[in-house]
């Protein structure tokens, strides 16, 4: 099959070529800079409704400058530890675990009660 272009000397042949290309890649920039301004950044995730219920008891019952939000997702291995997802809402309700070791938080996740990872956590 001849190709669309192939009646063309070379020279013009590549001119088109690396024109198609620069339009492509200009594309892409510009996709690139439309997709970063529409994707919030993890501190602004919007809460589900069911999230923000949770939010508001968690607020009535500890207050909210006890409120953290967990930073990236974490699997709980040991026992009392919670397995929580990036961006979920928890209230400390202790800054180390039974033993003393304070890189683990007792926290209150609306529910379920458990250790997590200071470090996997920020002020929310």
């Amino acid at each position: 099959p001849q190709l669309p272009h192939g009646h063309m000397a070379l020279p013009s042949f590549w001119k088109v070529v690396e024109d198609a290309l620069q339009q492509s890649g200009a594309q892409l920039r510009a996709f690139c800079q439309a997709f970063e301004t529409v994707t919030p950044s993890p501190g602004t995730q919007p809460l589900t409704p069911a999230e923000e219920r949770k939010v508001l008891s968690l607020v009535s019952k500890h207050g909210p400058d006890k409120l953290y939000q967990v930073t990236s997702n974490i699997s709980g291995s040991r026992d009392l530890d919670l397995t929580l997802l990036r961006g979920q809402i928890v209230a400390l309700l202790q800054g180390a675990d039974t033993k003393g070791n304070t890189s683990r938080w007792l926290v209150d996740a609306g529910g379920p009660r458990g250790f997590v990872p200071a470090a996997k956590l920020r002020p929310y």
